[in-house]
């Protein structure tokens, strides 16, 4: 038999082995931003077109060819829209690199100064925030500044391709589900069941966002389904009136 010490030793080894490792939510922050604004968008956007071209007196072929041109126009707009606007974002973090790395090799003392004084505002004495920049930057000396100074991280780096193909797929997602009212729903029926099930479609987003991100399900699912009332409303409003006019 193993002695005391050896035995707890061996036993909080297989512990600590044994530990599942901790799952943080903002690793999520990057598609899951890109995915929700997609499907939500999706979703409004076709509704209440739909809405208005009813509205205004279309027959259902023109309804639902008017739908699926815009889930494939808004699909390609969210993708370019994403990548662009995310890359702009990569291009900035890129550049403010670039420019630690020759500050780094200009100046390594000032710089490992400068990461000192960023560990002393957070807390540390002065001569453990110089130990702590001393071996960070002899381990990773732009990594540490990315981290600490400029607040980069894994998990908010900038994603250009992920958030244009989050963006797009869930767009196209979020608006087959109006479309597919419209194939079912007699012309009659059109106007209230898109209303109805747009408005059911973004209370489960926003039960699953909020679900994702740890959020209140409840205020996720009132708060996104408000303002695609409100959308869906203006637009079918002004369809009618338009409708009336013509």
């Amino acid at each position: 038999m193993l002695p005391r010490t050896l035995r707890s030793t061996r036993f909080s080894r297989i512990r600590r082995a044994a530990r599942p490792a901790e799952q943080h939510r903002n690793s999520r922050l990057g598609w899951l931003r890109a995915a929700v604004l997609g499907a939500n968008d999706g979703i409004v956007s076709t509704a209440s077109l739909v809405l208005g071209v009813a509205a205004a007196g279309a027959d259902h072929r023109t309804v639902l060819l008017t739908s699926v041109s815009a889930l494939i126009a808004g699909a390609m707009s969210m993708a370019a829209g994403e990548f662009v606007s995310v890359h702009s974002q990569a291009d900035a973090e890129n550049a403010d690199l670039e420019r630690e790395r020759a500050e780094l090799k200009a100046d390594p003392v000032g710089e490992q100064r400068e990461l000192a004084s960023v560990y002393v505002g957070r807390g540390l004495t002065p001569d453990l925030a110089d130990q702590v920049a001393a071996q960070l930057t002899a381990h990773d000396a732009i990594g540490a500044h990315a981290r600490d100074e400029l607040g980069f991280s894994p998990t908010t780096t900038a994603r250009p391709t992920q958030a244009a193909l989050a963006s797009a797929s869930s767009f196209a997602v979020g608006a087959a589900l109006p479309i597919g009212v419209v194939l079912v729903a007699t012309p009659e029926q059109l106007l209230i069941w898109v209303s109805l099930a747009a408005l059911a479609f973004l209370a489960g987003l926003g039960a699953v966002s909020a679900q994702v991100g740890g959020a209140s399900v409840w205020r996720g699912c009132c708060r996104i389904a408000f303002w695609g009332a409100m959308a869906m409303g203006v637009t079918a409003g002004a369809g009618a009136l338009f409708g009336a006019v013509a």
